[in-house]
């Protein structure tokens, strides 16, 4: 029996159509989805206001609503929870595709939850990612809607998901390596381990190389450059490095909050501290393959990306400094 390449079910793709494009566009089956949300579905001693929102939602997720049917819900956390969705489906549905909708949420800086926008990362990544065979680039892709518990064994760096290492449960010494609780099955992925990775790829429990050159560092790069060419249409190379010494800072991007904070003080000439120094744990060299792409002041050089994880050992990669922070000339490319 031939093995299942779906992966990540939990994102909903499957609900989504798919345009001339390759784009996402939005069903009524992905969005009445939402309202499967325990924070959505009315509990037994819910108002009617409350009641009758959820089924008419039910049968026409489209469906416009008014201030008013949202404010005579009695209860205040259910009512601001209405209000979220409800604002969030309409930035949904106004736009052809999720990719649009996600391109205009990080240009005009939109406030939505992180739980909200994680899911629709997911899901862009995952169309983005349908024809890919390899899992190291799916697995490192996680990383850009997941944050990861960095864990260091002399020259090595290992990823775990965030979440799963904050389950409770003693330690064994072995697992302690890995950042993982003694109740915890986790396995490093590697060639023994890749057949396994779709299937139980919606648990998030393997842990990942990330030792600078290796093979989920290489992943990484993957998913920088497929994620620049599905959002932006723009051919880049993206090349892991090992250091950077000796090389023209003409432009970086950081690739969380504490890799930009890193490269700011490189680029204002600042000495880094030893705690920097340590949370840098991530550089790749990124270079156009159309300099025409690029503004003129850097045409032809090269873009520097750092990550860095916090003092805490937690990485938060947040791909949408990627969108907004190179130095590109055009600023429409999905629509």
């Amino acid at each position: 029996m031939r093995a299942s390449r779906d992966f990540w079910l939990s994102c909903g793709h499957h609900l989504l159509d798919r345009d001339a494009a390759s784009k996402l566009a939005v069903t009524d089956e992905f969005l009445k989805a939402y309202l499967a949300r325990p924070e959505l579905v009315p509990p037994p001693e819910a108002c009617l206001a409350e009641r009758q929102l959820h089924e008419v939602m039910l049968g026409d997720p489209r469906r416009p609503v008014s201030h008013l049917q949202v404010a005579a819900i009695t209860d205040p956390d259910a009512r601001e929870n209405w209000e979220m969705m409800i604002a969030w489906r309409d930035h949904l549905v106004k736009h052809r595709t999720l990719e649009a909708a996600y391109l205009e949420i990080i240009r005009r800086n939109v406030r939505f939850p992180h739980v909200l926008m994680a899911q629709l990362v997911q899901a862009i990544l995952r169309n983005m990612l349908d024809d890919c065979e390899d899992v190291f680039v799916l697995r490192a892709a996680e990383m850009f809607f997941r944050p990861q518990k960095l864990t260091f064994q002399e020259a090595s760096i290992t990823a775990i998901d965030e979440e799963t290492d904050s389950l409770a449960g003693p330690r064994s010494p072995l697992n302690a390596l890995l950042g993982l609780p003694a109740t915890t099955a986790v396995d490093m992925l590697d060639d023994k381990m890749a057949g396994s990775y779709r299937e139980r790829s919606d648990r998030f429990d393997m842990a990942l190389d990330l030792s600078a050159g290796g093979r989920g560092s290489i992943a990484l790069g993957e998913v920088i450059t497929r994620w620049l060419a599905h959002l932006l249409a723009i051919d880049v190379a993206v090349e892991p490095l090992t250091e950077l010494r000796n090389a023209p800072l003409s432009w970086y991007v950081g690739l969380d909050s504490e890799a930009t904070r890193i490269g700011d003080a490189i680029w204002n000439g600042s000495d880094l501290d030893d705690a920097m120094r340590a949370g840098l744990i991530g550089l790749y060299r990124l270079t156009f393959r159309n300099p025409a792409d690029m503004i003129e002041k850097v045409r032809g050089e090269p873009v520097y990306l750092l990550a860095a994880m916090t003092a805490d050992g937690v990485l938060r990669l947040k791909p949408q400094n990627l969108l907004t922070g190179l130095p590109i000339r055009q600023t429409e490319a999905v629509h």
